[in-house]
């Protein structure tokens, strides 16, 4: 019995036109994510394909993911914009990390590691020392860390999945709740009661803290939002709040 390639529905072509789509995108993630490509800014592709020594046609394509990521927008005959989040967008991205992050919590604590607790107290240690100089640029890569290694700890994938999409909207505005030094060692404390709750393998209560935090973080980032508002040259309406905060 023979076998009839020519019914493959994928080829080799086009398994590399994929493999080169997503590089591109992982790169323009990045750009977006340092900045290096604003909010509200029309996304070149041109530029984008030239930098990358790549065709428009993967550009394209990637753009197509990022926009279901959420971190672009396409209008129809002008082109492919960074996306601009607004106060409300915020909201709804704390909201859903504060189940993702209670949930991962729960899940983990059952199963906590020694070795687990032991990383989880050098993140909490190592946020202390810069909290308490008032050092955001250190504090802030290793609470994403802290944050990611719980969730990926629960090796539950389609969590790890779900919770990768929805911080990369995260990192666009993290540094809004969490500018000041008092801000920094109280979130620090919250991430010690998390990993309280989870040596005490109570899958409530890790959960109930976890939640609490991500909720507390909420309320210093609208807090930050409104101070920031208030301190603005010009007056700010309250129905003006819904506009771009990023």
């Amino acid at each position: 019995m023979t076998t009839d390639y020519s019914t493959s529905t994928v080829t080799v072509a086009e398994l590399q036109s994929h493999t080169l789509t997503g590089v591109v995108q992982n790169e323009i993630e990045k750009m977006i994510l340092r900045g290096e490509l604003a909010p509200g800014q029309r996304l070149n592709e041109k530029l984008i394909s030239d930098k990358l020594s790549v065709s428009r046609g993967p550009v394209r394509e990637a753009c197509r993911a990022l926009a279901e990521l959420g971190l672009v927008y396409l209008i129809p005959n002008r082109g492919v914009f960074i996306k601009r989040l607004t106060k409300s967008d915020a909201i709804e991205v704390y909201d859903l990390r504060a189940g993702l992050i209670g949930l991962s919590a729960s899940l983990l604590a059952p199963i906590l590691t020694t070795q687990a607790a032991a990383k989880l107290d050098a993140f909490v240690d190592e946020m202390e020392d810069a909290a308490e100089k008032g050092d955001f640029s250190r504090f802030d890569p290793v609470n994403l860390e802290f944050h990611d290694f719980i969730v990926r700890s629960t090796e539950n994938t389609r969590l790890i999945k779900l919770y990768g999409s929805l911080v990369k909207e995260f990192h666009l505005f993290r540094a809004h709740g969490l500018v000041q030094r008092g801000s920094l060692l109280q979130s620090n404390r919250e991430h010690r009661e998390i990993v309280v709750a989870l040596k005490s393998k109570d899958a409530k209560l890790s959960y109930e803290a976890s939640f609490s935090h991500v909720s507390h973080g909420k309320e210093r980032m609208l807090t930050a939002l409104d101070d920031l508002a208030k301190s603005s040259s010009s007056p700010v309406k309250h129905s003006e709040m819904s506009d771009p905060i990023v």
